[in-house]
């Protein structure tokens, strides 16, 4: 995949961009991420790049020409999707995250101050996201969410992909508990149903446990459906990670 991010602070991205699991799926190829500086598109030599909003009101707005620049400048733009990290966004989740890993690039521009000018909400950005309902002083820690989000889902950048097809979200729940060894630990046991062998009751009991806690923490998620929906849901979900490991296992 092919991506971009625009911003007034580049140097925020060094340590993202070579760090853990978005550094090697970069430094291998798996994945391009091109990190510009909208400044190089400035108005003038001073550097500016935001004025005062027409009609008066708090903050600077970055102003429509180097942000149309900065987008003219990406060969590949045709193809891509134009991200605004912006508080009035869709709010990102699970779906929109898989559906922007399937396309064939994405540009995510970050903004500062007061905002962007309207008119390039207007003529270039698809999609407008939003991380959280509060407001942060730029979109560059939201944009790095969006991206390793967006990331894990190409293949190749997790060393399994079994490990994102488990994740909160994509089995429609939050997840479920999880234990490593030592069986005990300070007086604390691993529940019993984790060590029997038995698959199918291994199944249930982590079912049991990741809808108690999605009910508990957010119980937005169940809407409408059945126990029984979620329940098939749930499973399948699991089993396909099973198969995935599997294979890669080989």
């Amino acid at each position: 995949m092919k991506a971009a991010v625009a911003t007034l602070f580049p140097g925020l991205f060094s340590p993202f961009i070579e760090t853990g699991v978005i550094g090697r799926a970069i430094s291998s190829g798996t994945v391009s991420l091109d990190v510009l500086d909208i400044r190089d598109w400035a108005v003038d030599p001073r550097g500016s790049v935001d004025d005062y909003q027409f009609g008066g009101g708090a903050g600077m707005l970055l102003r429509p020409e180097p942000l149309f620049r900065t987008l003219e400048s990406i060969d590949w733009r045709s193809e891509a999707r134009v991200v605004y990290m912006t508080p009035q966004g869709r709010r990102l989740d699970h779906s929109l995250v898989t559906e922007l890993a399937e396309t064939d690039g994405i540009v995510v521009f970050c903004g500062r101050y007061g905002g962007i000018d309207h008119r390039f909400r207007q003529e270039a950005v698809t999609d407008e996201v939003s991380v959280c309902d509060a407001v942060v002083s730029g979109g560059e820690t939201p944009a790095m969410i969006l991206l390793e989000a967006v990331f894990r889902w190409i293949p190749g950048v997790l060393g399994r992909m079994d490990s994102a097809a488990s994740d909160s979200y994509a089995t429609g729940l939050l997840d479920h508990p999880r234990y490593t060894r030592p069986a005990e630990y300070r007086g604390l046991k691993v529940p019993e149903v984790l060590l029997s062998g038995n698959h199918a009751e291994i199944e249930e009991w982590r079912f049991r446990e990741a809808l108690d806690l999605t009910a508990r923490q957010r119980p937005d998620l169940l809407g409408e459906t059945t126990e029984d929906e979620l329940r098939k849901r749930f499973i399948t979900a699991m089993r396909r990670a099973d198969r995935q490991r599997e294979q890669e296992d080989g």
